[in-house]
């Protein structure tokens, strides 16, 4: 039986990993910060048969950890995902040892036990401009902010350490466990007339669900190397992505289209093209996402808000 290590399980895609490796009656060891696991409290299935506290910032403890565990595969999950926070100098320390050097420590342990690892990064290893799509196997690295760059030394770090990877690029990313732009704007919507949403920031979104099923297909193979993966249904903006969550929840707020100049809340730089081809995935033999609106669907029937 192949036994899996999934680093984050108290975030939005460790929690989905876990369930899915579970379900598919593979080992599932869970891993994060707290002290026990501290997802949502749903009645979902979430694999409690060995969860393991580790820090990633800590190499002698992951080294440890990961040399008792001897998974097949290891599916780091575990990141700092503030991107305004990591502006921040008091928090920049932080993230680099959970976004870069956390990434190193889970490297190198995978290496020790002969393990591939999967690493979860994002369209902010690349400078945002433009309007073609990011390929999975582009070297264009300007990240425009401080979370990307530390994404981008934790990719390093795993293609320079290993040859057994897959390193998943997404964008958007929602789920049933944290906080998300779907839960946000449908807190504001209920408490307000009108919400301004950027219209001039273009990708895709990525339901957690639906791509921790295609980690644990990815953990099924040998096909390594960079992937892109959010869901299918055509490139959109922020703006199109909340009329359409509205529309669907049922909420009549009207939604104001704004440029990211004139919106000007943000701490950090954002990318106005997250336009990410996800064409690598089926060349490959392995299944794409659904399509974002149906997965915008789904979660709204799962989520309670």
């Amino acid at each position: 039986m192949m036994k899996i290590f999934i680093t984050g399980v108290g975030g939005q895609l460790g929690h989905d990993v876990v369930n899915e490796a579970a379900k598919r009656g593979y080992e599932a060891v869970g891993s994060d910060i707290a002290p026990v696991y501290s997802g949502i409290a749903d009645g979902s299935p979430v694999c409690t048969s060995e969860y393991r506290q580790l820090d990633i910032t800590d190499e002698n403890s992951v080294m440890s950890v990961i040399e008792e565990v001897k998974p097949d595969v290891i599916i780091h999950c575990a990141a700092w995902t503030n991107v305004d926070g990591a502006e921040a100098e008091e928090n920049r320390p932080k993230v680099y040892a959970i976004n870069a050097k956390g990434t190193e420590n889970i490297a190198k342990a995978a290496k020790a036990v002969d393990a591939v690892m999967i690493y979860i990064s994002t369209d902010y290893v690349f400078d945002g401009q433009g309007e073609r799509p990011w390929e999975p196997d582009d070297k264009t690295y300007k990240p425009l902010n401080y979370y990307g760059k530390c994404k981008l030394e934790g990719e390093l770090a795993v293609s320079s350490i290993l040859e057994k990877y897959y390193i998943v690029r997404i964008a958007w990313a929602f789920g049933l466990n944290g906080k998300n732009f779907i839960k946000t704007m449908i807190n504001a919507g209920k408490n307000r007339d009108m919400v301004r949403v950027v219209n001039d920031q273009i990708g895709t979104p990525t339901y957690m669900f639906d791509l921790a099923r295609l980690l644990v297909d990815m953990a099924e193979t040998d096909k390594y190397g960079y992937y892109h993966a959010t869901n299918e249904g055509g490139y959109i903006s922020w703006y199109d992505f909340c009329c359409e969550f509205y529309r669907q929840y049922g909420l009549s707020t009207k939604v104001i289209p704004v440029t990211t100049a004139e919106f000007g809340l943000s701490i950090a730089a954002r990318p106005v093209n997250s336009r990410l081809d996800k064409s690598k995935l089926i060349k490959n033999g392995f299944t794409p996402l659904p399509v974002w609106q149906d997965a915008v669907k789904r979660y709204l029937k799962e989520a309670e808000l």
